[in-house]
C-alpha cells in the first residue's frame, strides 16, 4: 500500500477541485436558466448536462474512495472498477440520448467530449481494476490519468455549454428581435 500512499497529494487536489466544480456547474445552469426563456428540452439536458455533472462527479468520487485507509489496493480496485463499468454503461446512455434529441445537432467537437472521451476514460478505469494486482503502479497512473481526462473533459463541457447558451442562443434571439421581417411577428407569437 505504499504506492496508493504516495498518491495524497494528487487526489487531495482532484477531489475538492472536482467537487468544486461540481458546484460551479449548478450555479452556471442556474443563471442560464434564468436569462433564457427558450427551453431546449430535458432531452438536451439529459443528452449534455446531466453527463458534465456526472463526468466531475466521478473523480470526486474515486479521490473519496482512494483515500479510505484500505489494506491492499485490490479492495479499491475493484470499486474503481466498478465507476468504470457503470461509466461505460452511462456513456452509452448518453451517445443514445445524443442521438435521440432533435433541438440540437452535435458536431465532432461535441461527440470527442460528450461521447467517445469519457467511454475511453471509464474504460481505462474499468481495465485498470483488472491489473491492479500485478501492475499497481502502471494502474495507479491509469486511473490518475482518467481522473484528469474526465475532471477536463468536465470543464470542456461546461464551457461549452455556457458559450453555446450565451453566444449562440442569445445571438439568435437577437437576430429575431431585431431583424425587420421579424418586427411585425412579436404580437402573432404571443
Amino acid at each position: 500500500m505504499h504506492e496508493l500512499a504516495e498518491w495524497e497529494s494528487f487526489y487531495l487536489i482532484v477531489g475538492p477541485s472536482a467537487a468544486v466544480l461540481i458546484g460551479l456547474q449548478f450555479v452556471v445552469m442556474t443563471l442560464i436558466d434564468g436569462r433564457s426563456k427558450q427551453q431546449p428540452g430535458i432531452e438536451v439536458a439529459n443528452a449534455f448536462a446531466t453527463p458534465t455533472t456526472i463526468h466531475f462527479g466521478a473523480p470526486f468520487l474515486i479521490s473519496a474512495l482512494v483515500r479510505v485507509p484500505w489494506k491492499e489496493l485490490t479492495s479499491v480496485a475493484a470499486l474503481w472498477g466498478l465507476v468504470g463499468l457503470i461509466g461505460i454503461v452511462y456513456s452509452v446512455v448518453v451517445i443514445k440520448r445524443m442521438r435521440s434529441q432533435g433541438a440540437y445537432k452535435p458536431v465532432l467537437e461535441d461527440w470527442l467530449f460528450h461521447a467517445w472521451l469519457p467511454l475511453l476514460s471509464y474504460a481505462i478505469l474499468a481495465i485498470s481494476a483488472f491489473f491492479a494486482g500485478p501492475y499497481e503502479r502502471e494502474s495507479l497512473f491509469a486511473v490518475g490519468g482518467s481522473n484528469l481526462l474526465l475532471l477536463f473533459i468536465g470543464l470542456h463541457n461546461a464551457w461549452d455549454t455556457v458559450t453555446y447558451n450565451v453566444f449562440t442562443l442569445d445571438s439568435s434571439k437577437a437576430n429575431k428581435t431585431e431583424s425587420p421581417s421579424h418586427a411585425g411577428d412579436v404580437s402573432e407569437s404571443e
